[in-house]
C-alpha cells in the first residue's frame, strides 16, 4: 500500500507512524522548508496516550503527573471556584509541542517526510490520501459540504517561561469578564501559560507582550510572575478558530481528512491534538491489514475511518465551543454554576473522555 499524508503536524506524523510500522509505504508531504519545532505547551490526556501506544510510541517520559498541585479554576483575587479531582488527571502530561514533534519526526525512516513540497494535482499512484494540513487545509476546501472556518470571539496569548517559577500549590484555569490564563507545568519546571481575551477578529497592539503584562497584571500571583519569566520574543498571539459546522464526511474518494482539516476545535477541553492521535491511530489499526498489499481495497476501511471519527470527534468539538463560551462570559451565574458543579460530574467527564480505545484488529470498533 502506498499512502501519501499531507502535512508535518502531530496528527499527520503519528499516521505515518503508524502505517509505516504497519508495513504500509508512506510519504509525508510537507510545504516547510525544513522541520520547525516550535510552540508551547499540548496537553495530553490518557486518550492520546492510548493512540500513541497503538502505532507503536510511548511517550509518557516527555511529561509528568503533578498531584501535588490543584487544579480547577479560579477567580481573578485567587479564590477557587472549582477544584477537579486529581485522579481525573492522573494521566494528564502537558509537554511542549516541539518536543513531541521531534519526537515523532524521529520515530520515521529517514526521508519519509519530504520538506519543501507543495502538494499538487499529481496523487493518483497513492491507494490512500491522508489530509492533515491543518485548520486551513487546502484540501477541504474543495470538500464536499465544506462548513469553512468561524472566529471564535476570543483570541489567545501564550508563552512558556525561560526558568522554573513556582506555582504555589496551583494550576488550571482562572476566569475574569471576557479574559481568563492557563497555568500548566512542564516536567522540567518550567511553565506553559496561555491568555486569553475576547476582542475582535484581527485585532493588533503595538506591543503584544506589554499587552498581555498590562492586561493580567493585578491577577493572583503567580500570573504575573509567569508572564515576567518569559522572554518577549517568544510570547505569541493567535485568534481562535474552529469548523463553522460539522462535515458531512471525512472521506472522499481514496482520501481521508485527518487531525484540524477534519475537526478542528477551540482549544477548550486540550482535545485537538489528542482526537489527531485518536484519528491516525483509527486509520492505522482499520489498514494495518491492507498495509503490505499491492493495490488494496481500502474502500470498506476508509468508510468505517469515516463513521467512527465524525461519531467521536464532531460532539467533542460542539462541546468544546460551547466550554469556552462560557468560560469567556462575564454573567455572573458563570461563577455560581462552577462552584455549584459537583466534582463527580467533572471527573466523570473527564473519565468519558480519555476511555477511548482504537478499533479491534478485526475491524470492529470497541469505543
Amino acid at each position: 500500500m502506498r499512502v501519501a499524508i499531507i502535512g508535518a503536524g502531530v496528527g499527520g506524523l503519528t499516521a505515518a507512524i503508524g502505517l509505516q510500522r504497519a508495513g504500509a509505504e508512506v510519504t509525508v508531504l510537507e510545504r516547510a522548508r525544513g522541520p520547525a519545532f516550535v510552540g508551547a505547551g499540548l496537553s495530553l490526556f490518557g486518550n492520546g496516550f492510548t493512540a500513541l501506544d497503538t502505532v507503536g510510541l510511548d511517550l509518557r517520559h516527555l511529561g509528568t503527573a503533578r498531584p501535588d498541585l490543584t487544579a480547577g479554576q479560579r477567580r481573578p483575587d485567587g479564590r477557587w471556584l472549582s477544584v477537579t479531582p486529581s485522579a481525573a488527571l492522573h494521566e494528564l502530561r502537558v509537554v511542549h509541542r516541539a518536543d513531541l514533534h521531534r519526537e515523532l519526526a524521529a520515530a520515521l525512516k529517514p526521508g519519509t517526510i519530504r520538506y519543501d513540497s507543495p502538494v499538487d494535482s499529481d496523487l493518483q499512484g497513492y491507494d490512500v490520501v491522508v489530509a492533515a494540513d491543518g485548520l486551513r487545509s487546502r484540501t477541504r476546501a474543495s470538500w464536499p459540504g465544506d462548513p469553512g472556518i468561524r472566529y471564535s470571539g476570543y483570541s489567545a496569548w501564550r508563552g512558556v517561561t525561560a526558568t522554573p517559577v513556582d506555582l504555589l500549590g496551583g494550576a488550571g484555569e482562572t476566569v475574569g469578564k471576557g479574559e481568563r490564563v492557563g497555568i500548566a507545568p512542564l516536567a522540567d519546571g518550567r511553565v506553559y501559560w496561555f491568555g486569553v481575551v475576547s476582542m475582535p477578529a484581527g485585532t493588533t497592539f503595538p506591543d503584544e507582550y506589554a499587552e498581555v503584562r498590562r492586561r493580567f497584571a493585578g491577577w493572583h500571583a503567580p500570573i504575573a510572575d509567569l508572564i515576567a519569566a518569559t522572554p518577549a520574543e517568544t510570547v505569541f498571539r493567535t485568534d481562535i478558530h474552529d469548523l463553522a459546522g460539522p462535515l458531512p464526511t471525512f472521506r472522499n474518494g481514496n482520501a481521508v481528512l485527518l487531525g484540524d482539516a477534519a475537526h478542528a476545535m477551540t482549544p477548550d477541553l486540550g482535545q485537538g491534538a489528542n482526537q489527531a492521535m485518536e484519528d491516525a491511530a483509527t486509520l492505522t489499526r482499520l489498514l494495518e491489514p491492507l498495509a503490505t498489499r499491492p493495490a488494496p481495497d481500502v474502500s470498506g476501511a476508509l468508510d468505517a475511518y469515516d463513521r467512527l471519527r465524525r461519531a467521536r470527534t464532531q460532539p467533542i468539538a460542539a462541546r468544546a465551543r460551547q466550554v469556552g463560551r462560557v468560560l469567556q462570559s462575564g454573567n455572573p451565574l458563570r461563577d455560581l454554576m462552577l462552584r455549584l458543579m459537583p466534582a463527580g460530574i467533572t471527573a466523570r467527564q473527564l473519565d468519558q473522555m480519555q476511555a477511548w480505545q482504537p478499533p479491534a484488529r478485526n475491524g470492529e470498533a470497541v469505543r
